[in-house]
């Protein structure tokens, strides 16, 4: 769970930064690249967190495991399409990717039961 927050607390602030910069340039594009990896690499790290809250699948996964899939199809597809040219599908995915994994995901973070919860407000 510590390394899951060490790799998506920076996502935040980065994607952040990101949607308020101006795009194309050196510091979008490298920090995209970071941003990108650090996604990943929580979505990876989520999968092997079972669902503490809520019903579970196999008994394991939970309903926010949604998002580590979805985090895993949509930054290489987003990569993909940057590469090809395509800016408004990897704009429109990388939005919903932040407003989904981080704003709405984390958000569920904070719900009764869970550890950041219970830090935070217990």
């Amino acid at each position: 769970m510590y390394l899951h927050l060490v790799t998506v607390v920076p996502c935040f602030f980065i994607g952040t930064m990101l949607l308020l910069i101006k795009k194309g340039t050196y510091i979008h594009i490298n920090f995209g690249r970071i941003y990108m990896i650090l996604m990943v690499i929580t979505a990876v790290i989520t999968l092997f967190m079972p669902a503490e809250v809520g019903p579970r699948f196999l008994n394991h996964f939970g309903y926010i495991h949604s998002f580590s899939f979805l985090t895993i199809y949509t930054v290489p597809t987003a990569y993909r399409a940057i590469k090809k040219g395509n800016v408004k599908s990897h704009k429109r995915k990388m939005v919903l990717l932040y407003f989904g994994a981080i704003l709405i995901a984390g958000g569920f973070t904070f719900t009764p039961g869970r550890y950041l919860h219970q830090l935070f407000f217990g």
